[in-house]
């Protein structure tokens, strides 16, 4: 089918803001992002005259799917508790398509995200990127695996302390991560012999220290986010820290060193003792010290739509907002690996797009229309 959205503001995000113009739809391709009216005859008109067009929102890291809504412990398939090393784990082995989780992004203009092992382990597993529309996890799928989760601080403390198993400090959460990196080069030299079975837990890691994946290191407070990076250092891997609540604080060393931060939850209470300086100005100073950051929800902790907000409060805090849309959009599209596909309005990505009345974060969080695939999936 050919569809042409008509008369609509733009922001490809990949290039300037389009004061008046038209996209055009082929088979859910965008096919071309023009000044003006002008629409070839064969193209099926959508009129959009006092919209504005942004690409679909990104939301890079969340549990949509895996932490399912209103079902209690029988939808909880984001955390395996039994062991703190486990990268051979796979989302998309516990992502329920239909969770309401997926309805509600669309709603805030969500329309892929990336779904990730919980914070409880070492090493949690593999995450991967999806559309929010579908009916089965290979019909959403963009990317799997996108990265290999892993986790700092409290949460891996607390889990396996009340388990009286290690790790109960952080000194044992590095030493068990370093470890299990060296049991993989290990494997790797073996595997080049010849020798040995294949083992699923060091097959995992494989992509990882080749760099062919990231490591996305759960971390809030600053002395966490530096262990990460020691680690990256140590082993060669691709980092992205998650969460960041304190990456403000070492904001010029992260710039130096190239890590880019997924910032977030921010809009919740200081539920514990690593959100003690939460605040929406962290992508501001992100941003000014040079470090690539995308702005996220950890859905369910913020419901996914409120993507939006999120990204308003930041901008209430002094963030640009041409820096705010790249990070729920472009940024988070990069750091996915998706970058080819979605995140920007060009020619020959997917025709994911919202429509807002007005300018997106500043005049409204709603979206008007929300397409996906060059589908109108506003209410479905």
């Amino acid at each position: 089918m050919k569809r042409a959205i008509v008369g609509a503001k733009i922001y490809p995000v990949a290039g300037e803001a389009i004061a008046e113009g038209t996209i055009l739809i082929e088979d859910g391709k965008i096919v071309a992002v023009e000044p003006g009216r002008s629409v070839p005859s064969d193209y099926q008109v959508e009129e959009a005259e006092g919209l504005v067009a942004t690409p679909g929102l990104i939301d890079a890291h969340t549990h949509v799917g895996i932490s399912e809504e209103g079902i209690g412990w029988e939808g909880e398939d984001y955390n395996e508790t039994t062991d703190p090393i486990t990268p051979h784990l796979r989302t998309i082995d516990g992502i329920y398509p239909v969770d309401e989780g997926f309805v509600d992004a669309r709603r805030g203009g969500v329309t892929a995200v990336g779904i990730h092992p919980g914070s409880a382990n070492v090493l949690g597993g593999q995450g991967a990127a999806l559309k929010t529309y579908g009916r089965t996890v290979e019909e959403m799928a963009l990317k799997a695996p996108v990265a290999i989760k892993g986790a700092f601080g409290e949460n891996p403390k607390r889990v396996y302390s009340q388990q009286k198993k290690s790790p109960s400090t952080r000194m044992a959460t590095a030493a068990l991560l370093r470890q299990a990196l060296v049991k993989a080069q290990n494997y790797r030299a073996k595997k080049a012999k010849g020798d040995g079975e294949t083992d699923l837990v060091h097959e995992a890691l494989l992509p990882l220290l080749a760099g062919e994946i990231p490591f996305f290191a759960h971390a809030h407070r600053a002395d966490d986010i530096m262990t990460a990076l020691r680690i990256a250092k140590e082993f060669g891997l691709r980092l992205v820290i998650q969460h960041g609540t304190e990456a403000h604080l070492v904001a010029e060393i992260l710039a130096s060193e190239g890590i880019p931060v997924v910032v977030g939850p921010s809009l919740t209470s200081r539920a514990k003792v690593e959100l003690r300086k939460r605040t929406f100005k962290t992508p501001k100073v992100l941003a000014e010290a040079g470090v690539d950051f995308a702005i996220m929800t950890d859905h369910p902790v913020i419901p996914i739509q409120y993507l939006p907000v999120c990204v308003r409060l930041a901008i209430k805090e002094g963030l640009a907002f041409e820096i705010a849309l790249k990070a729920v959009t472009l940024t988070p599209a990069r750091l996915l690996g998706i970058e080819d596909r979605v995140g920007s309005l060009l020619p020959g990505k997917d025709a994911d797009i919202v429509l807002w009345r007005g300018e997106p974060f500043l005049d409204t969080e709603v979206p008007e229309r929300v397409y996906i695939n060059g589908q109108d999936k506003t209410c479905q």
